[in-house]
């Protein structure tokens, strides 16, 4: 397990800070090991992701917090155009078919986002 990775029950962001549909990147730091994960908000619901394609195992946003297609119904890889179900993480176009992204558990505790 990544060192980086915050603890279950760590304050990401308020509710209101993700757009409805929308999402957030975050990144911890622990000595030399880097976590990077990403909050997606859709249907009512949010989920987490850790930031990395399962196709390519690189950042799937170029711009911090752009992981939504224009339409916001999808995620996107930007390096290479892989298409992810927001709710599951599935890949439903590109290189990656069939392929998810690695969840990040996350919940709403009242309107704060907290890792899980």
């Amino acid at each position: 397990m990544n060192p980086a990775r915050p603890p279950a029950g760590t304050r990401l962001c308020r509710l209101a800070d993700i757009a409805e549909p929308g999402a957030r990147g975050f990144s911890f730091r622990s000595e030399e090991a880097l976590f990077a994960g990403f909050v997606v908000r859709a249907g009512g619901e949010v989920r987490g992701y850790e930031d990395h394609c399962p196709h390519a195992g690189m950042p799937l946003a170029l711009f911090p917090d752009r992981y939504l297609t224009r339409e916001g119904d999808l995620i996107l890889c930007a390096s290479h155009g892989a298409l992810f179900r927001p709710l599951d993480g599935l890949c439903i176009g590109g290189p990656c078919g069939g392929k998810t992204l690695t969840p990040w558990p996350v919940r709403l505790e009242g309107e704060e986002v907290v890792t899980a």
